[in-house]
């Protein structure tokens, strides 16, 4: 039964935490696959020069490994958005985030086997593409989950993602600074995500335990009992009067007749968000186009010196880049502009597309370009923007589409912008084989 009372408070924020490392948990998977890229290059390359004798084999692994990334979380994203009514929502998560667990395991435990490249290569991707189509299934699923609760849980939610990145990217620096054997050091490296996913899990299972998370998540239960049980003079009138405020939107759905509290469809909730849609595919789609293909080629100038060498990608590219997406998919909870009205908001998301030139003139040995950005500060700086306007962007997109629709609908309008994001991935993975062929 709805309270006569305001809605409960987060007490201690417990909500909000909860919320953030799940966003951490949706994109550990391809983050620690994708800062591992160093390693399993470095893994092929010694595999082949003590099977081979030497004979290199060009494996593209970078772009195959960000296509086979992002085609899976493509295809099960949109296999989410049609059937999620069909299997509960605790069932996706909870299969998916166990998945998850296993496969890392299996990667863990695959460190001390050896192989030749071929079978490496091929184990390699084949983890890579169920991991992230279980991931499409664990990021769709809380994606609607989360549009259920009030805007600033989206922003939270996106912020949780961006630490992701973080959270891998520093693994796999002191992987590298370590004095271990690269295969000991990769284990180490694996076994922290085995850790991370069971705690998110934990997470998961004692959100349904607060009063906060209940009130917004079980609210179809609410708007589902007879209008006249629950007649709106009996609700606090003073919070009535914040109809404006997002998190006011269940009182107002109670007050509509009950055949406007049916679901629409999926294409009606389309209509209404699309133009969100379509930003948030070209802000991934940019991306994913040169992070981390061309950027990782990226070089130092400073040839001497070899302990900046050994870091300078891990640090200039991985770090920077997730640590301003974090800073980018946090602001929005401070600063929203433009706004999801503003017709200047696609042409701040389509101008994104001057970084892909930017980043294949840097400092990339033996390019086929001319290097026009050759400094160290260059390479940071362009970084440092091409991460926050996407991390900014695309926080601002998946907090404004739900905002865009009736609360009944929210859950499939974050169901249908995961797929959207999901298309971008995948058209910039696609990209991706083009510029770096061109480099």
């Amino acid at each position: 039964m709805l309270s006569q009372k305001d809605p409960p408070v987060d007490r201690g924020q417990a909500t909000a935490i909860i919320v953030f490392i799940l966003g951490l948990g949706s994109l550990l998977p391809w983050n620690f696959f994708v800062t591992a890229s160093l390693y399993f290059n470095e893994c092929l390359n010694v595999t082949q020069n003590s099977t081979q004798g030497g004979q290199p084999e060009d494996y593209s692994f970078n772009s195959w490994m960000t296509f086979l990334s992002m085609l899976p979380l493509l295809l099960f994203t949109l296999l989410n958005s049609f059937l999620y009514q069909w299997v509960r929502e605790r069932i996706r998560v909870v299969v998916s985030m166990v998945a998850i667990l296993l496969l890392f395991s299996l990667t863990a435990a695959l460190v001390r086997v050896q192989m030749d490249p071929d079978t490496f290569f091929s184990i390699t991707m084949g983890t890579i593409w169920f991991i992230n189509a279980f991931s499409a299934v664990l990021q769709g699923s809380l994606f609607g989950l989360v549009g259920l609760l009030p805007p600033r849980y989206s922003t939270l939610f996106m912020s949780g993602q961006g630490l992701a990145g973080i959270f891998a990217a520093l693994a796999m620096l002191f992987s590298v600074l370590g004095n271990a054997d690269i295969r000991t050091a990769a284990l180490g490296y694996f076994i922290t995500p085995c850790v991370a996913m069971s705690a998110v899990l934990a997470c998961y299972t004692l959100l349904s335990h607060l009063e906060f998370a209940r009130f917004y998540l079980n609210r179809d239960e609410t708007v589902n009992q007879p209008f006249e049980k629950m007649p709106v003079e009996s609700l606090d009138k003073e919070f009535l009067k914040k109809s404006k405020d997002p998190e006011s939107q269940v009182l107002q759905d109670l007050k509509q007749p009950e055949t406007q509290q049916q679901r629409s469809s999926v294409f009606a909730v389309f209509k209404k968000i699309w133009v969100m849609a379509a930003c948030v595919t070209c802000i991934f789609a940019v991306t994913l186009s040169v992070f981390p293909v061309i950027t990782v080629q990226v070089k130092t100038v400073y040839r001497g010196s070899a302990g900046w060498e050994k870091v300078f990608t891990c640090v200039c590219c991985f770090i920077v880049f997730n640590s301003l997406d974090l800073v980018g998919r946090s602001v929005p909870s401070l600063v929203q502009w433009p706004s999801k009205e503003s017709r200047l908001f696609p042409v701040v998301v389509f101008s994104r597309m001057l970084f892909i030139p930017l980043l294949m003139v840097c400092n990339i040995p033996d390019s086929r370009l001319a290097v026009l950005l050759p400094h160290d500060g260059a390479f940071v700086l362009v970084m440092v923007l091409f991460a926050f306007s996407n991390g900014y962007l695309a926080s601002l997109c998946m907090a404004y589409a739900p905002q865009l629709v009736r609360s009944r609908d929210c859950e499939t309008a974050g169901a249908l912008m995961t797929f959207f994001l999901a298309l971008g991935l995948s058209l910039g993975a696609s990209i991706s084989f083009l510029l770096g062929s061109l480099v």
